[in-house]
């Protein structure tokens, strides 16, 4: 059983930054490919970032050159640094993750808020 549990999501104004974190607890965190989600009021759920195990990354195009995602495999931890924040990109935030010999997002933590005023 995997525990995922975010933080940071806040209230900014519009070109600011933040930088969300999640902790894992219960597999081994290095085996498992994390990712960052969110979701806006009456919007479905989109993929922002992608980690692998090995460290590569992908991004929603949308994001790509303003945030980055990391992982800090010592402190099982997965990081979204998110700068010019948009108004748009108001939203829950997710960290999800999943093992890397399967294909879905199994695993989810309960979601950070970030709100982004103009």
């Amino acid at each position: 059983q995997v525990e995922l549990s975010e933080s940071g999501g806040g209230l900014v104004q519009a070109g600011a930054s933040l930088r969300l974190s999640c902790g894992f607890l219960g597999r081994t965190f290095a085996t498992y490919i994390m990712a960052w989600f969110r979701q806006a009021p009456g919007k479905q759920r989109e993929l922002v970032a992608v980690i692998s195990s090995g460290g590569s990354t992908n991004y929603a195009d949308s994001v790509k050159g303003r945030f980055t995602i990391s992982r800090d495999n010592a402190k099982n931890t997965v990081y979204l640094q998110m700068n010019n924040l948009r108004p748009g990109e108001t939203a829950v935030y997710y960290c999800a993750g999943r093992h890397y010999s399967t294909s879905g997002y199994s695993d989810w933590g309960q979601g950070t808020q970030v709100t982004v005023s103009s």
